[in-house]
């Protein structure tokens, strides 16, 4: 307010945005990870922030009401948003994550109509199943590294359930060009190349499956991934170009392959929250659902997302330019006081009683995954997820010999260092 020749006036004065003082943050978020957001946040006390990465401008948001606005459709878009290195290794070229408008809808109808609860059951049985069939081998094993044993277990599953055909003596290659994939979208040197040669490897050989079955080689079930991909029309009609087909078959069996690490993660919060077993051992669902989201939402997995301005808005304060880059802190929303109570202590017994939300727990995404780019395969990691539980809590007994289980929050993706070492595993006899 001011006051000129006696009369009141009223003038809107525009706030600061928070801004990383940093010339360019790009080693700054290197260097914390999953943290860089939410570090700043918190610094500010606001819940966006301006800085420059890679030379470029970029707005970063955290948060439910961020979240609200990073999936609004209207605003926000994804083409143009993921850099070629992650498309080159995690995502694919041009794959599902980088379309919008009804080309992005009928592209995740697809993808919807392969995760609905019928094929989430059928998952969760298979790695139950291949689980219980592991467990001979293990009781005669010095040691097995769950990490590892469930990358090639999810492979052999995703594959069989997808009705990709896959020998026995390829499962551990396939399996590790997938983790590779998976471990190379926050890396730079030799973990990248890494990734962008098992992307290639992948892309071939998908593609040499999907020429067979469309040149009726290879008889498939209709009803299966593999004759989707292979058979899937486009909004005007044509076939999905062979390439584009293997790309988003991989989007299929690449992300059933990373649960591997939301179970190792499981495997070490049974360990350092003892206490949870037992009521995990009444086999109540309602138990090992909360034990598994509260995994899901502690422990660490998608670090942000992308996305970029599609028409210029104004939200707090701030003006997001067309065209602009925004990273939704995924990590920080997860940890966010305003959201969860002590978000930094393991407590399941928090969703017992949790209302529903699509914006304020987003492990994969949020909003409503049918129309916007939540991933569609939640529903099949919770699953897998209970059904890995259940397992390591009622199906075997186990030891957790000395190891090092720490986990970096610098490194994107991270894991426990050494991938939670099992020994004297026996099978439970009920």
């Amino acid at each position: 307010m001011i006051i000129i020749e006696g009369k009141i006036k009223f003038m809107l004065i525009k706030e600061e945005i928070p801004h990383d003082k940093i010339l360019d943050s790009t080693l700054e978020l290197s260097q914390e990870g999953y943290m860089f957001i939410k570090n700043r946040i918190d610094q500010y006390q606001s819940n966006l922030f301006q800085a420059h990465l890679l030379g470029e401008k970029v707005v970063c948001i955290s948060g439910e009401e961020a979240s609200k606005v990073f999936y609004d459709s209207e605003r926000f878009q994804r083409k143009g948003a993921a850099p070629k290195r992650v498309q080159k290794t995690l995502f694919g070229m041009n794959a599902i994550q980088t379309m919008d408008g009804e080309a992005h809808i009928q592209r995740k109808l697809l993808f919807m109509s392969l995760m609905t609860p019928v094929h989430e059951k059928r998952l969760a049985e298979l790695i139950m199943e291949k689980l219980q069939a592991s467990v001979n081998r293990w009781e005669v094993a010095d040691k097995i590294v769950l990490f590892d044993e469930t990358k090639d277990i999810l492979c052999q599953i995703a594959c069989h359930w997808a009705g990709v055909p896959l020998l026995k003596s390829e499962v551990k290659d396939r399996a590790e060009d997938f983790s590779r994939m998976i471990d190379a979208f926050g890396a730079i040197g030799p973990r990248h190349w890494k990734g962008r040669r098992a992307r290639s490897r992948a892309e071939k050989w998908i593609k040499g499956i999907i020429e067979d079955v469309r040149t009726g080689k290879l008889k498939i079930e209709e009803g299966s991934a593999l004759y989707a991909m292979a058979f899937h029309r486009e909004l005007d009609g044509s076939q999905l170009d062979l390439q584009m087909a293997a790309i988003e078959l991989i989007n299929i069996l690449r992300p059933i392959v990373a649960i591997s690490t939301f179970i190792t993660f499981t495997a070490l919060a049974l360990y350092k929250h003892p206490e949870c077993k037992e009521r995990l051992m009444t086999d109540h669902n309602s138990d090992i659902e909360m034990f598994v989201q509260e995994v899901r939402r502690y422990y660490p997995f998608t670090p942000f997302l992308g996305a970029r301005v599609r028409k210029n808005f104004i939200w707090n304060q701030c003006e997001f330019k067309e065209g602009m880059l925004v990273l939704f802190d995924v990590y920080g929303t997860n940890h966010d006081s305003r959201i969860w109570d002590n978000p930094y202590e393991f407590r399941p017994e928090r969703f017992k009683k949790r209302k529903e939300s699509l914006f304020d727990f987003v492990p994969q995404g949020g909003g409503d995954p049918a129309k916007g780019h939540r991933c569609p395969g939640e529903g099949i990691t919770v699953e897998i997820m209970k059904a890995s539980l259940d397992f390591l809590v009622n199906k075997i007994d186990f030891q957790v010999p000395e190891q090092d289980l720490r986990y970096s929050l610098s490194r994107m993706p991270t894991l426990p260092k050494s991938g939670f070492v099992m020994s004297s595993i026996k099978r439970k006899f009920k």
